[in-house]
């Protein structure tokens, strides 16, 4: 059977380690042994007294005598003497002529083999060291032949075989044009010097995590005609003291040799965090690592050519030094995708699925508002799965839409019993967010609604806005609330009782309302920031807020915040019994159907029923 490179390399360590307990036992067994050293006239008394069992004779001719090794018939089991005698042959015929009955046993000298002899007598040796060293070297310098390499950089140089380019890199267009700047720059100095610019030494990419901020790095690698090393910022922190910093000058030295060149250090936040701070003061190997940083960015020293590009979605916790003109001179936001931009990604990552015709990858984007890129992969890897798992030959909008569902809220719970009163409260709550949807102009739309359990829900309506926009007006809030509060609404209309089914809906509701009063001024209070996050983000995000505001503010707050509720919900009531047979309608038709989309729900209010309806 062969073996492989990694396998033998695998198997290494378990042969070694046998190899030594073999040699342990061994030697375990010599070091028992008890060896009585007895002079040659107390051999001859003991061979003529007959008490001598057993003897071997070695002759040794380099010293001109015979050793003579045996056993005693006191003797233990593990106990043997030894003695030396003249190398004549009156020694041998006393031996041969005692009239004793004994096992007499004639070796030739072992030293007239030499290398049997330095085999026995170093080979245990070099063994020990060999096995010694091994794992030694494996303990301290973290395996192979590294042992003493602590400070050495991690930063790995990018290969000719990362073939990542811009083409991959999709809805992401004004910042592959900044970063093309860079690339541009490394390839054409000289049209840049002209102009008497300077380029940015460092750039700093910062968004939500899945948002393609180290996909965009690759793709600078696989564009960059020039040196490219890239490196964690947790693979500068170590145990011991001094080894990030020493890490820090060996990638900078490395890179210098290579100028020009790109670094990309990826979560620069575990390394770059604001020094001094948290309960028990500074880190000093962290603190020490971020010094060597900032003083090799931009120090003393000159590293013209080398330019930085960084990943962190903690912008906030970073070193305001780290953020100087001269170190990191630009930021990048890399935030979530617009409709175009999602589909765009959609496009790209489904090049190498099979889809259905009836798939519209465009509707879809639209159907996936506030998706990161990492999610819309998910989504779509999710959907194949599931067609491999129901043996179709393509991807229809079944998968897609069981996907979305599966990635925002886990797998359905179908083996979970349900009361018929459990389930016609979670139809009447859901259908009460659809109302509300359907009813308020600046509401969400409602997408799809199920009375399916997933997760921690009994059921779930999705809804997006009708629009992507960056502002909200006080009205949308206002509606956006009431929308929230139209479970909680429907189960007082029609069961005139109140579930804890509302839980979340009530969270986010306060929240809105909280963030009214005291950060948008949209509140009886007047035009006052009353409360932010406070900046000891090392003490926890949401352990403290800074609040700039008396006892008597506060009880303000907690009134105004009561008197938004209440007016949304007394605007929810309003419309829930105005619209009692459209509740009914639709908890009725979630009854039978469990799931409706936006499509089935439109077809409903119109015709007032599915019948007739047919899935385009």
């Amino acid at each position: 059977m062969k073996y492989s490179k990694e396998q033998r390399k695998a198997m290494a360590p378990y042969l070694l380690v046998g190899i030594f307990l073999i040699l342990l036992l061994l030697f375990s067994n010599i070091f028992n042994n008890k060896v009585n050293i007895l002079t040659y006239d107390e051999f001859s008394n003991k061979l003529d007294d007959g008490e001598v069992i057993e003897l071997t004779i070695i002759p040794r001719d380099s010293a001109k005598i015979y050793e003579l090794v045996g056993k005693l018939d006191s003797y233990e089991e593990n106990e043997t003497f030894s003695t030396k005698a003249p190398l004549s042959e009156s020694v041998i015929n006393k031996i041969l002529t005692l009239d004793k009955d004994f096992k007499i046993e004639a070796k030739s000298d072992p030293e007239s083999g030499t290398f049997w002899v330095l085999i026995i007598n170093v080979l245990p040796i070099l063994l020990l060291v060999g096995v010694t060293f091994y794992f030694f070297s494996k303990q301290v310098g973290g395996g192979g032949n590294k042992s003493f390499d602590f400070g050495k950089s991690k930063a790995k140089l990018n290969q000719d075989s990362n073939k990542t380019t811009f083409n991959e890199v999709a809805g992401l267009d004004e910042e592959k044009e900044e970063v093309g700047e860079l690339i541009d720059f490394l390839k054409n100095p000289k049209k840049f010097q002209k102009m008497g610019a300077r380029i940015p030494k460092g750039v700093l990419l910062v968004g939500p995590p899945g948002t393609g901020k180290t996909l965009l790095a690759k793709a600078v690698a696989g564009e960059a005609a020039v040196p490219f090393y890239f490196i964690s910022g947790s693979d500068f922190v170590e145990l011991f003291v001094g080894i990030g910093a020493s890490r820090v000058r060996d990638m900078f030295k490395e890179a210098k040799q290579n100028a020009p060149c790109l670094i990309f250090i990826d979560e620069i936040d575990a390394v770059g965090r604001q020094r001094g701070t948290g309960l028990g003061g500074g880190h000093d190997e962290r603190e020490q690592t971020l010094n060597q940083l900032l003083t090799e960015m931009d120090g003393f020293g000159a590293n013209e050519g080398i330019i930085i590009i960084a990943a962190t979605n903690r912008p906030d916790v970073l070193d305001p030094a780290l953020l100087r003109p001269g170190r990191f001179d630009r930021q990048i936001v890399v935030n979530f995708p617009d409709a175009k931009g999602r589909e765009e990604i959609l496009n790209v990552h489904a090049k190498n699925k099979t889809l259905a015709n009836s798939v519209n990858l465009k509707n879809l984007a639209k159907r996936t508002v506030g998706f990161s890129g990492a999610d819309l992969e998910n989504l779509l890897n999710e959907a194949a799965l599931l067609t491999v798992r129901r043996n179709k030959q393509a991807i229809t909008m079944s998968e897609i839409d069981e996907a979305t569902d599966r990635v925002l809220m886990g797998p359905a719970k179908k083996s979970r019993k349900y009361t018929e009163n459990d389930k016609r409260l979670t139809a009447y709550h859901e259908a009460g967010h659809v109302v509300m949807g359907l009813k308020l102009s600046d509401a969400n739309d409602v997408q799809k609604v199920t009375i399916i359990p997933r997760g921690y829900a009994g059921g779930y309506t999705i809804m997006g806005p009708k629009e992507e926009r960056f502002t909200m007006t006080k009205n949308e809030i206002i509606e956006r609330i009431t929308g929230l509060l139209g479970g909680r609404v429907a189960e007082e209309v029609e069961f005139k009782e109140i579930t804890t089914g509302a839980q979340d809906d009530l969270s986010k509701a306060t929240k809105l309302a909280r963030a009214m009063v005291t950060e948008y001024g949209m509140s009886d209070l007047g035009l006052l920031h009353l409360e932010q996050q406070d900046e000891g983000v090392f003490l926890g995000r949401d352990y403290n807020k800074s609040r700039n505001f008396s006892n008597e503010i506060a009880h303000e707050i907690d009134k105004e915040m009561r008197k938004i509720i209440d007016l949304c919900h007394d605007n929810a009531l309003k419309i829930m019994k105005s619209n009692k047979k459209l509740l009914d309608l639709i908890a009725n038709t979630l009854l039978e159907k469990e799931t409706l989309t936006k499509e089935e729900i439109d077809y409903l209010v119109e015709h007032e029923s599915l019948e007739g309806y047919e899935e385009k």
